[in-house]
């Protein structure tokens, strides 16, 4: 009998997440004979440490073809990573009693950077405890700051949302300017590596056209610089729209919006950037302006999806599952890409102990010199990504989304287990 699989969804979900939840479903499905049911982890590792599985096989095969076009995360995603086998072995333990019940042997997690380190622990079971299983990252983060791939699947769905949404907003504000608004401040998310708001640069396509400022965590803020582009910018075009990334630093380090709260991975708590930069507008230029925190928004707009990320989502869940056919464990699948244009890309593999952990950050040839656009070689590597529409169904007006039925598998285990704080 073949071995059965658990999937699971981590992190910050994205517009096309369940595209590669999708790709698992399908391929496992169609190599039924050489692996057995999926069990999906409710609300993503925490799922299987609590033993609250989802029988994926109670699902038609037209609802899993209706995760295409349905964001957010089919089966509930955490923020849960696990610690090392020395400091908490209960947890791995715990795994292992889980997956042995349900004869899992297939382990597919997909998520971003703390998923791949989660994923590389569990791909060790075997060597440090015994247990062989078969473990596969599967990619997604709307930052694109993993490394060894050329994109993150929801990347590109992301890109395409800022670059729309920053265009329409300057013509917006452009046509306003005379008696109102004269400055714009898009803020987005992205901690440590500017490409969302690389990503807004591509809607500038001609002098004059927004996005006139972007502000990158790559560059340290200059305030000066910055309210000098922004008066610039007004002066000779009308008004001024920006994209600014929420991981802003000062020279020392710190983050411009640091609330000091952290989040279940340990990472500083960001948000309220857009108002600092608006109130430094108004109180050193002022000039009137508005503002908008793009947050959930951009990562959720699968109405704007890119046809190409879409595509990619789907090809590296079924690529994990052909991956493990083969025998693969401890690897991230990845995107490789053949050529700009037109934009040919195929999947490959890296492994995990060069994924977990690392982030891709905007190389310095990507921003302007002045340090507030993007360069001719980012646009080349940025644009493909956003290529195509992929349109979800409507009705009365309204994207249709699928809901599963998410049917619970009996517990064998059936013992109580304490998540750590």
């Amino acid at each position: 009998m073949p071995r059965n699989a658990f999937y699971a969804q981590s992190g910050g979900v994205t517009a096309v997440i369940n595209a590669s939840a999708q790709g698992v479903l399908d391929a496992a499905r169609r190599h039924s004979d050489r692996m057995g049911t999926v069990y999906a982890g409710r609300n993503g590792i925490i799922g299987a440490l609590l033993e609250d599985l989802i029988d994926t096989s109670q699902e038609s095969d037209a609802a899993i073809a209706g995760l295409r076009h349905t964001p957010g995360g089919a089966f509930g995603s955490c923020r849960f990573k696990l610690k090392g086998f020395d400091t908490n072995l209960a947890e791995y333990e715990r795994l292992i009693e889980v997956f042995k019940a349900h004869d899992i042997g297939y382990f597919f997690y997909n998520g971003g950077g703390d998923s791949a380190d989660t994923c590389l622990k569990v791909s060790q079971l075997g060597a440090k405890l015994g247990y062989p299983i078969q473990a596969i990252h599967v990619p997604k983060t709307m930052d694109n700051d993993l490394p060894l791939t050329d994109c993150c699947p929801g990347f590109g769905s992301v890109a395409k949302y800022v670059a729309v949404s920053i265009r329409e907003a300057g013509f917006d504000v452009a046509s306003m300017a005379k008696t109102s608004t004269k400055v714009f401040i898009l803020e987005v998310l992205g901690r440590h590596a500017g490409w969302t708001a690389a990503a807004g640069g591509l809607a500038t396509e001609a002098p004059g056209q927004a996005p006139h400022v972007i502000l990158f965590p790559e560059i340290a803020f200059d305030e000066a610089g910055f309210l000098g582009a922004v008066d610039a910018a007004v002066k000779r075009y009308g008004s001024c729209a920006i994209v600014a990334s929420e991981g802003l630093r000062l020279p020392s380090g710190q983050f411009l919006s640091e609330s000091g709260a952290t989040d279940a991975f340990g990472h500083a708590q960001l948000g309220g950037l857009a108002p600092l930069l608006a109130r430094l507008v108004s109180d050193k230029l002022r000039y009137k302006y508005h503002y908008a925190i793009a947050d959930y928004l951009m990562r959720a707009g699968r109405h704007i999806a890119s046809k190409v990320d879409v595509e990619q989502s789907y090809a590296v869940g079924r690529s994990a599952v052909e991956l493990a056919l083969e025998g693969a464990s401890g690897v991230m699948v990845t995107i490789e890409r053949k050529s700009d244009a037109p934009y040919v890309w195929t999947t490959g593999s890296a492994p995990l102990e060069k994924v977990a952990n690392v982030e891709r950050k905007m190389p310095r040839d990507f921003i302007t010199e002045d340090g507030f656009h993007i360069t001719e070689r980012c646009r080349r590597y940025l644009a493909p990504l956003i290529q195509g529409e992929d349109y979800p169904p409507y009705r009365n007006g309204l994207p249709q989304y699928v809901v599963l039925k998410n049917a619970a598998v009996p517990r064998k285990v059936n013992k109580p287990f304490e998540l750590r704080k």
